[in-house]
């Protein structure tokens, strides 16, 4: 049967488009929600390597070296389709127009207000004598765009919350997604719904400063934990996971609530960027390091075995030895389970871009090693702490070499012997060693039949 083309498709023959994602999960739930588009337009949607005729790139610019993968990707593009349409969008696309115009190969640059309108604005997608640039002012992009990925049938990222009104000096997003602003939790609950109808057992909700929920029109209308007492409710739905929330928003009342829900995971995010204060005041984070504690202590009163998961920049301007001494010993004694380190890079228009004391390559990327050294032995000791309890476990699609894995509730990741039958399941396991490899061994609680697992980081 030949491939249906949809009425309103601007082309008389089905194209082929590839997709390819830099950065965050919210740029992959964009990703998907911009090729689901493409699809209801007749696009063929093919793999990068699959000779596309059109490539959208989704960028990132947290780092320099997420700029530095958008020109490799471009290249490696109009190798495998020397005539295909290049489109770039994403953070990169909006901060630097200009110059990613510039990058031989590109055709198009869409910035933050226009992206989701890619089909409209490129209409055949024909090639002119120069690229096509459709980019406003960031202040543009106040309308919020329902998203969410669809990878396999197991874990889905669902966009709630948009855009940033925090002045972080080291930060480029609120310059490339704009202020804050979110869905409403009648849609949210609605597409949380569906997605659970459709098979996907776990949503991880995500966003910019997804603790933010609730801005819409500039003014707040809603609170995050209303947000997730309506999912509670969703009984299509099997878990909740929330991404990443910012300490002085999670409050009290969203980990008491999680500590009793039925469906949101005992599994929190919490960025911290520094443990000196004099750092968290140069950042213009909105804490010091006796709220950060608090937070770390209130969670482990109501949920003991949740796992906590930190972010932490390195090397930022002014960073001395003693400060970095009192990050790396404030995060030593804090009872969290891993850690995702961040070396500082220079970031054009940022305020801390300019600042003085700029921390030499050499010493950035020792802390940064020291951090990860540290970052081991928490999630270690976390996966010890787990040895004869019982959890329950969402088994992937995900094979390597004869295994297949999972993460339980509390993000613990383990692997056992590929059974197809497991594929999307939940099943109750108990932890019952690890080896000095790492791999431990779990046995079936309901009922009490062994599987062989490894518990395996990520």
């Amino acid at each position: 049967m030949a491939p249906h083309i949809a009425a309103s498709s601007y082309l008389c023959a089905v194209k082929k488009v590839a997709f390819y994602t830099l950065g965050c999960k919210l740029n992959y739930s964009e990703t998907s929600a911009l090729s689901r588009k493409f699809e209801d337009e007749g696009f063929r949607k093919v793999d990068f390597t699959d000779q596309p005729d059109i490539f959208v790139i989704n960028t990132c610019s947290v780092t320099e070296n997420a700029d530095r993968k958008c020109h490799k990707i471009v290249r490696e593009a109009k190798k495998i389709s020397p005539e295909s349409f290049v489109v770039i969008v994403g953070c990169y696309a909006q901060l630097k127009p200009a110059e990613i115009a510039g990058i031989p190969g590109v055709d198009a640059v869409l910035g933050a207000a226009e992206k989701f309108q890619l089909l409209e604005h490129l209409k055949g997608f024909e090639k002119k004598a120069a690229p096509q640039v459709f980019h406003s002012e960031v202040q543009e992009a106040i309308a919020f765009h329902t998203s969410y990925s669809v990878q396999d049938r197991t874990r889905t990222f669902l966009k709630v919350q948009d855009g940033c009104d925090y002045v972080c000096t080291f930060c480029t997003i609120p310059m490339a997604r704009g202020g804050s602003r979110s869905d409403t939790i009648a849609n949210v609950v609605e597409q949380a719904g569906k997605i659970g109808e459709s098979g996907v057992k776990e949503i991880v909700l995500t966003g910019v400063n997804t603790g933010d929920f609730g801005i819409r029109n500039g003014a707040r209308e809603d609170r995050f934990i209303d947000l997730i007492k309506a999912l509670d409710e969703v009984d299509t739905v099997t878990r909740f996971r929330i991404s990443s929330i910012e300490p002085n928003l999670l409050t009290d009342e969203i980990i008491a609530f999680v500590s009793a829900s039925r469906r949101f995971v005992p599994h929190f995010h919490v960025p911290l960027q520094s443990g000196s204060d004099k750092v968290l005041r140069m950042m213009k984070r909105r804490y010091l390091r006796a709220l950060y504690s608090e937070r770390i202590r209130s969670i482990r009163a109501h949920m003991p075995h949740a796992c906590i998961g930190v972010d932490v920049i390195v090397g930022f301007p002014g960073e001395t030895d003693a400060d970095f001494n009192d990050t790396e010993n404030f995060l030593a004694a804090l009872d969290i389970s891993y850690l995702h380190v961040f070396t500082y890079s220079e970031r054009d228009n940022t305020p801390a871009a300019s600042m003085r004391g700029a921390v030499p390559i050499p010493v950035r990327q020792e802390r940064s090693r020291r951090l990860h050294a540290l970052s081991d032995r928490k999630r270690d000791a976390y996966y010890r702490q787990q040895l004869g309890t019982v959890h329950t476990v969402l088994f992937e699609n995900d094979i390597e070499e004869g295994m297949m894995h999972g993460f339980t509730e509390n993000y613990v990741r383990v692997a056992v012997k590929y059974d197809p039958v497991l594929v999307n399941e939940c099943r109750r396991v108990r932890i019952q060693s690890i080896a000095d490899n790492g791999v431990a061994w779990v046995e079936d609680a309901e009922p009490a039949e062994v599987l062989h697992a490894g518990l395996l980081s990520r």
